[in-house]
């Protein structure tokens, strides 16, 4: 993989072309397997009942949160599903409480600890694959029989080795990696309503 931006332009128009372009190859290179393990996991725990968390750092952060949103407000509009959905990157006061008195290292897992039963989901988003906290949440969920999904980016690290099911985008510009991973959430959100809507005429009833 070739490093982005490899040279100095001239004008935005010409950065987003070559960006888009990028993108389009990221995109297409997401392993479509993957994503339909995906989509099934998270369709059946969500019927059962099950929680699906979420966790990631910076832009990472602001997508799992999103997802709730989405699940919430955006999969339940004239479905049948009612998706139990937490971001573990939500909260300010008790991130960085755990932060100063356990570690950073503890942020998420430590939640996972009160929070998670078996068989819920954990869907662990990090660029690089390496952040300290993602592996901690995810070795932690696997030894505790939740199902886990991670959302990676540039080699994957060890957070793609240690997932059930990775969803890779093998791209070294963090930016392309974050905008596919926010595509990857709003996919399977969209995905999980349409799979549980029992009239067709409402597919498209809802803009997310």
């Amino acid at each position: 993989m070739s490093l982005f931006p490899s040279r100095p332009y001239d004008g935005a128009g010409a950065y987003a072309a070559d960006y888009f372009d990028l993108y389009r190859e990221g995109a297409a290179k997401v392993d479509r397997n993957a994503l339909d393990a995906a989509g099934r996991l998270l369709a059946e725990r969500a019927a059962q009942g099950q929680m699906i968390f979420s966790c990631g750092n910076g832009g990472s952060a602001a997508i799992s949160n999103h997802l709730v949103c989405d699940c919430l407000k955006g999969v339940r509009a004239n479905s049948l599903l009612k998706p139990k959905v937490h971001s573990l990157s939500t909260t300010v006061e008790l991130l960085t409480a755990i932060i100063n008195d356990i570690g950073s290292e503890d942020m998420f897992s430590f939640q996972l600890e009160s929070l998670a039963g078996p068989a819920d989901v954990l869907i662990a988003i990090s660029s690089s694959g390496t952040s300290p906290n993602i592996i901690k949440a995810l070795t932690w969920a696997k030894a505790n029989g939740m199902a886990t999904i991670a959302m990676t980016g540039f080699s994957g690290g060890e957070a793609a080795k240690l997932a059930d099911i990775s969803l890779h985008v093998p791209i070294d510009n963090y930016g392309v990696v974050e905008d596919i991973h926010q595509s990857l959430m709003h996919i399977l959100a969209q995905y999980l309503r349409q799979a549980h809507i029992t009239d067709a005429t409402l597919l498209g009833s809802l803009k997310f």
